[in-house]
Parts: C-alpha cells; sequence; structure tokens
C-alpha cells in the first residue's frame, strides 16, 4: 500500500532532488515559465504553490521561509512584491502545466511549466528585438 507517500523520487538521490527543487523552483519565480520534463513540472509545481501562497502572506516570517527555499535575494523581492500581491485575491491554482511533444533524444515527456496571468512585457520586447534584427539583416 502506498498510503500517504508523496512527491517522486525522478531517479535521485534526496539532496540532489531538493537542490533541483529548489533551483527550479526560483528560476520559475524569476522567468515565470519553465521547460522541463513533465514528471519534474508536476513535482515542482507542488513547490511553487506553496512558495507563492507565503508570497502573499507578505510578513517577514513569510518572508524567510520563502528566503528558506529560493537561492536568491531577487527571487525573494520579486516573490514579495510583484508576485504575491498579482495573486492576491486567487485561491490557488497560481501555475500550469502545458504538455509538449517527447523530447527527442530520450522520448521524455516535456511540459512547460509557467505562471498563470504571468508578464509577458519580456518576451514581447525580446520578439520585437529578434524581428527587428531579422528585417535588418534581409535589407543587407
Amino acid at each position: 500500500m502506498r498510503h500517504r507517500w508523496t512527491g517522486r523520487k525522478l531517479g535521485r538521490r534526496s539532496k540532489h532532488r531538493r537542490a533541483m527543487t529548489r533551483n527550479m523552483v526560483t528560476s520559475l519565480i524569476d522567468e515565470e515559465r519553465l521547460r522541463t520534463t513533465l514528471a519534474k513540472a508536476k513535482e515542482v509545481r507542488r513547490h511553487v504553490e506553496r512558495v507563492i501562497t507565503l508570497g502573499k502572506r507578505g510578513t517577514l516570517h513569510a518572508r524567510r521561509q520563502a528566503a528558506a527555499v529560493l537561492r536568491t535575494p531577487a527571487s525573494v523581492q520579486k516573490l514579495m512584491d510583484t508576485i504575491g500581491p498579482r495573486y492576491a485575491d486567487r485561491p490557488g491554482g497560481y501555475t500550469r502545466i502545458i504538455q509538449m511533444p517527447p523530447r527527442p533524444g530520450d522520448a521524455a515527456p516535456m511540459a512547460i511549466l509557467e505562471l498563470v496571468d504571468r508578464d509577458t512585457s519580456r518576451e514581447e520586447a525580446r520578439d520585437e528585438k529578434r524581428r527587428l534584427k531579422r528585417e535588418a539583416q534581409g535589407e543587407s
């Protein structure tokens, strides 16, 4: 029986798994979008939801608890100042998983883990810059 067994092992030892999870949570808070395997996305989603709930609280204790999980002070700052207030009146479900085609090398199921209502201004600026560069190369 598997009663009360939570989490996935993901083929890693416990320290490696914890470090990987913390890195992925930090990356998702920073970038607001992450491409990974489906199993990792489902596992990391649990931790991200808890961290965002800490960001919604916004207290000093919640900030310190989030800092214990997140790797950089900048990500803690973004969580508390930007992401927490963005989801203040949302009762949960801060992330979405979008399945992608399998990875070519080993056919692992891939997915995109992203924040719902994420800020796309950085991506739009990057796309605009790429478009202008392509137009300049086309004229040359």
